[in-house]
């Protein structure tokens, strides 16, 4: 320990020692690189497109204040009083209280995050506290919001948790600030609620004493104040996003085509091969008793989820795409006949349209399609047309995958019940964007992919009402979906088994619970707010580029920001911004009739999740800028 440098003590500590341990750490931050674990740091601490930053003026060669990452651009998410540093113990910015005038620490320092650490050790989401010997305990994790997870699910309150982003308390219990932004002296506080670091760890090694939350906020439409995201210290928990691409650190914006997974999802499929790996339900030993309850355990996670009355109304397939051919090949071949009509929109992914064309060829029925306007928007009216006594169901989704739009599903479905026909939401690009609550949507078949959720590929699932499931055959025939077989019949088990034949997907249905968790423990309405906030940013920001032509412009949009650029093809826009790390989808998103409705047969498509940053638009608009800057003709 240098000397002068107090003892960590948690006691108020001198301004002027602070304004010299501000100054040291601040002064050695450019020519310092930090390693995660002991390994070699790649380049300078801060990542690309988040250069060091300080108030102008503060440290040789130090550029200004550009926009943070996690804040939104043209607000200011810091109060005036309190001193932004960067904390070294996590990487995680701690708010210190403002130093006395005159003692060399600006009123507003804003630090660097160094290169994002793969984590390590902590406890596993799902995981059973019986079954977790060994690892670090609850409450010792570093990551976030994991500190509580080794609690069993049945003990979680339910809903997210709402201390993960406390709003500003009204009556905290903390003394009274003194002019200086320090405890009054004698004052006792209550303890505070720590916002994600318990401590500050300067270069010298002192350790200062843990902060209380901030009380920032950020300012929006309507007047409506939130606690702001802490978007790094989400990106900590996916190990993925550390990756270098063409030396650049990866922006990934394919988010529509597939989500990446926190480590707690890795952790938890990890977990089940090392100490559960078994097939379910018959067998009489431990370890299947273990995987039955963790596949099973993985189903309750999502009825929660989808607020679903009954647990065996949900049934694990392998994604979307065959939750859609289930409902299909199984209740569409029972109750379509010829001259019966399926509607479904202009807007839909292949997979919810080819299944029905089948049906209808085989049936003798007829396939009608709900139009859009120019923005992408379905048209109500026109579809109140459609409807008649011949509809058997709509299939339609809840947001489209090539163009963002969010559907009035819940009229949709409405108006689809009132002719007497069923429905089907297609929720694979909704999900993990908005609240989902099946009961108050009032269809009759949900569907969803797990690995656009932030879980594995490879399982999805469909959710049912019951009455509808129990009067659908099954569409597969063979093990763990029959009660009685002879030659001459077979019993078949109720649901949701009777769907389930042979062996499932039983580590990637537990893998998606845990990612269920994990976004359960954020909160979906805080990832919501999080990601329109992204998402207005960046069409905006494509918008003012001249040659771009945003291809879905409905009010009420999710995640994607589909675009063509003139004299490019998008396979060209496509190549470029790879050459710079960042990850799009360029093609027709297996959603070839909306984009022709757009008079285009490929996009760009840059898609959104709640990991990204205003920082990762910059840098796809500024390629796409400079693309347009040189563009060619023909």
């Amino acid at each position: 320990m240098p000397a002068g440098v107090p003892e960590p003590s948690g006691a108020p500590f001198d301004p002027a020692v602070l304004a010299r341990l501000a100054t040291e750490l601040f002064s050695a931050l450019p020519g310092q690189s930090f390693a995660p674990h002991g390994a070699q740091a790649p380049g300078n601490i801060a990542p690309p497109g988040s250069p060091l930053v300080s108030p102008a003026g503060f440290g040789p060669g130090v550029p200004g204040t550009p926009i943070p990452q996690g804040q939104i651009p043209g607000t200011n998410v810091l109060p005036a009083s309190p001193t932004q540093v960067l904390s070294l113990g996590n990487r995680a910015p701690a708010l210190l209280p403002a130093a006395q005038a005159g003692n060399g620490v600006p009123d507003k320092v804003l630090g660097a995050v160094p290169a994002y650490e793969p984590r390590s050790g902590g406890a596993l989401l799902g995981v059973p506290e019986s079954l977790d010997a060994g690892r670090p305990q609850a409450g010792a994790s570093p990551y976030y919001f994991l500190n509580d997870v080794g609690v069993p699910a049945a003990a979680e309150p339910a809903g997210p948790r709402t201390d993960l982003f406390p709003s500003p308390p009204q009556q905290s219990g903390l003394s009274a600030p003194t002019s200086a932004g320090l405890p009054a002296a004698g004052a006792q506080p209550s303890p505070p609620q720590y916002y994600f670091v318990d401590s500050v760890v300067l270069p010298s090694g002192y350790v200062t004493p843990a902060k209380p939350a901030p009380h920032a906020t950020v300012p929006l439409a309507g007047g409506d104040r939130h606690p702001p995201f802490d978007v790094h210290a989400v990106r900590r928990d996916f190990p993925i996003l550390q990756e270098r691409v063409n030396g650049r650190q990866l922006v990934w914006f394919d988010n529509a085509a597939t989500t990446h997974k926190p480590q707690s999802v890795i952790d938890r499929i990890s977990y089940f091969y090392e100490h559960e790996n078994s097939n379910i339900h018959r067998a009489a030993h431990e370890l299947a008793a273990r995987a039955t309850d963790a596949y099973e355990g993985a189903r309750e996670r999502v009825r929660r989820f989808l607020n679903a009355p009954d647990v065996n109304e949900v049934i694990f397939v392998r994604g979307t795409t065959e939750a859609i051919n289930l409902v299909a090949k199984s209740w569409g071949a029972q109750h379509v006949g010829e001259g019966d009509e399926i509607i479904v929109s202009n807007l839909e992914h292949h997979a919810n349209i080819v299944p029905w064309q089948q049906l209808a060829a085989a049936k003798g029925a007829k396939l009608r399609v709900i139009p859009v306007d120019d923005s992408g928007q379905v048209l109500l009216d026109e579809y109140r047309k459609l409807l008649n006594d011949r509809t058997k169901i709509v299939a339609v989704t809840q947001v489209s995958n090539a163009l963002g739009t969010v559907t009035p599903v819940k009229e949709i479905v409405e108006l689809a019940h009132r002719a007497g026909a069923r429905a089907l939401v297609d929720g694979a690009q909704s999900v993990s964007h908005m609240r989902v609550d099946v009961q108050d949507l009032g269809a009759d078949f949900f569907v969803f992919s797990g690995h656009k959720v932030f879980g594995p590929t490879g399982i999805g699932v469909v959710w049912g009402k019951r009455e509808v499931l129990e009067d659908m055959p099954p569409w597969q025939g063979g093990g763990n979906m029959i009660a009685d077989v002879t030659f001459e019949k077979t019993v078949f088990q109720p649901i949701p088994n009777k769907f389930e034949a042979g062996t499932g997907n039983i580590a990637d249905a537990v893998g998606l619970g845990a990612a269920i968790d994990y976004v359960n423990k954020i909160g979906i309405e805080n990832i919501a707010r999080y990601e329109h906030d992204l998402l207005v940013y960046g069409m905006r920001q494509l918008a003012t580029i001249k040659g771009v032509r945003l291809i879905g412009t409905a009010a009420d949009k999710a995640s994607v920001m589909s675009f063509v650029l003139d004299g490019y093809s998008t396979e060209e826009v496509g190549h470029a911004l790879n050459d710079e790390g960042i990850a799009v989808r360029t093609g027709h998103h297996c959603a070839q009739p909306i984009l022709r409705r757009f008079g285009v047969e490929t996009t760009v498509r840059p898609s959104l999740a709640f990991y990204n940053t205003f920082d990762e638009i910059d840098r796809l608009v500024a390629v796409v800028r400079g693309l347009a800057s040189q563009r060619r003709k023909g």
